[in-house]
């Protein structure tokens, strides 16, 4: 649930109007509900394992909870369309092991989120500046605060 793409990559093809055409939006398969994870584990499917470990990590399931609560029904296309809409000119390179994932994924293409659906998720993982804005921040924030303090 890596946001750094976000950080400069985004701003920049927006500033010079380029088109994304980003991959992993659905983390590999790990943006699934608990009851798909617990199906994985009992019939032995272990999902795409080339990046690592095929069982989610406490941010893949927390951002899979709030994804399926903005989708209730909708499944796992909703993630597809909130990275379509948070950003002009995306086109995400979906994959699919199954063609009822293809087809799922290809009605993304007719969803459009509200406003605070895209917030809630958002929210889910927190944005990093990276450096060096976040030592800047920090150290301006640290400069305030010794001045709030009359220590400089």
């Amino acid at each position: 649930m890596d946001r750094s793409f976000e950080r400069d990559i985004i701003p920049m093809a927006c500033s010079l109007g380029l088109s994304l055409a980003p991959w992993g939006v659905l983390a590999g398969g790990k943006l699934c509900t608990n009851e798909e994870e617990q199906r994985r584990r009992a019939s032995g499917e272990k999902g795409r394992t080339m990046t690592g470990d095929w069982e989610r990590t406490e941010e893949e399931v927390k951002m899979s909870c709030v994804l399926e609560k903005v989708a209730k029904d909708i499944g796992a296309k909703i993630a597809i369309a909130y990275v379509m809409q948070k950003t002009p000119y995306v086109f995400p390179i979906i994959g699919g092991r199954k063609i009822e994932n293809l087809k799922d994924n290809l009605e993304a293409l007719d969803l459009t989120l509200l406003e605070e659906q895209i917030k809630e998720l958002k929210d889910v993982v927190p944005f990093d500046v990276g450096f060096p804005a976040n030592f800047i921040v920090s150290l301006l924030n640290w400069k305030l605060l010794m001045k709030e303090f009359h220590w400089t």
